[in-house]
């Protein structure tokens, strides 16, 4: 090794990020397993390498002794303070030992441990990177896929889409740009393993960041999502501020914003609605586009009970439940449908008492009904 070689460590210390030290204290660690490995196993060594000009020597490591088992490791007395009057004893003498041809073993041990050594830290960099963006979403590109993943180049490495995190109603294609959510981040002996998904909820929770700016500032919470990937989803936005719309925002001038949304999930439709601190008024919203006539909590189960006008009950429950299961989720309750005349029978739900009480209130007070986004119908 030469000046030229210390010049290029250098170098790669500014455009790697790999400190020039570290790679220097691997480089003589694995040249004393070199020379021991060719010259003499059993002695005990040291390789220092100089920091200017690359220079290489060996030095044999002996301790000083009254008598001399293993001259290997061990310099009597006399001998060490023939080399410096002050050796005492249990100290440690160095002699020089370099090989006339240890150069050629030295370039090809420094090559290798270089190599080694940048591959770990472009891993290592590429880890620290992608270890902050968990539970974030990125931009790939499709590369190929399997019978068990799609992979999805990100620039600096290659990510994982399972065949379960992929959605149905979507087929890839080589070059295709897709969003995807990064769910996990591993360290493995390969490098690091990203795995993605296109169905996670916290892909749409992303999405909504990045197309809604009152989201992305904090006027407006993402309070809830619930998910079935490339079918329907519903989301509860709140804001804080009275003055501020949240379903309102979230759709966006003519359902602009919703419909970037949708299109990039393939057409999935989206209900937005409104959260509230009270279940009754939660759930309603979460059950829209469906109307909602009375809405009875338990608070101990967790549950609600739901009457909704006869006509209403089939888009209240959705298809194969989907509205109601979806509902349920989003809220954290428990929801039982009942429709106005099944309510009635069971003495559930008495209309004559729920005209009264809206009687009773200001005529010119219109009722609040849930709000849904109708633009992704």
């Amino acid at each position: 090794m030469n000046s030229d070689f210390m010049d290029a460590l250098t170098t790669l210390e500014k455009d790697k990020g790999i400190e020039k030290e570290v790679i220097l204290e691997a480089i003589e660690a694995a040249l004393i397993s070199g020379y021991k490995r060719n010259f003499n196993q059993a002695q005990n060594v040291r390789v220092d390498i100089n920091r200017e000009n690359g220079s290489i020597r060996v030095f044999a490591r002996k301790q000083v002794v009254e008598e001399v088992f293993d001259a290997r490791l061990e310099i009597s007395e006399d001998a060490a303070k023939e080399i410096n009057p002050n050796f005492e004893v249990d100290d440690i003498v160095e002699i020089e030992v370099t090989p006339k041809d240890f150069g050629r073993i030295a370039a090809q041990t420094a090559k290798q441990v270089v190599t080694q050594r940048v591959r770990e830290a472009e891993r290592g960099i590429i880890y620290s990177d992608f270890i902050d963006r968990e539970e974030d979403i990125m931009t790939g590109i499709v590369q190929r896929q399997d019978n068990r993943f799609i992979y999805v180049d990100l620039g600096k490495v290659e990510a994982l889409l399972p065949l379960g995190e992929q959605m149905p109603n979507e087929t890839y294609k080589h070059n295709d740009r897709i969003k995807a959510y990064i769910t996990k981040v591993e360290k493995t002996t390969k490098g690091p393993q990203i795995l993605i998904s296109r169905t996670h909820p916290g892909l749409l929770k992303r999405l909504f960041e990045l197309e809604v700016p009152e989201i992305y500032d904090g006027t407006v919470e993402i309070k809830s999502v619930s998910r079935e990937a490339g079918d329907r989803s519903k989301i509860a936005v709140h804001a804080e501020d009275p003055e501020v719309d949240p379903v309102g925002s979230c759709v966006g001038p003519k359902g602009q914003r919703v419909q970037t949304i949708v299109d990039e999930l393939k057409g999935e439709k989206i209900d937005i609605v409104r959260w509230s601190e009270d279940p009754v008024e939660y759930v309603a919203n979460a059950l829209s586009p469906s109307k909602v006539l009375e809405v009875n909590v338990d608070e101990e189960e967790k549950m609600t009970q739901v009457i909704v006008p006869d006509y209403q009950l089939s888009l209240a429950i959705g298809k194969r439940g989907q509205n109601a299961r979806l509902a349920a989720k989003l809220t954290g309750w428990k929801i039982d449908i009942k429709s106005q005349s099944e309510a009635e029978e069971l003495g559930l739900y008495h209309p004559d008492e729920a005209l009264e009480e809206v009687e009773a209130d200001d005529p010119d007070d219109p009722v609040e009904e849930p709000v849904t986004d109708e633009q992704t119908e």
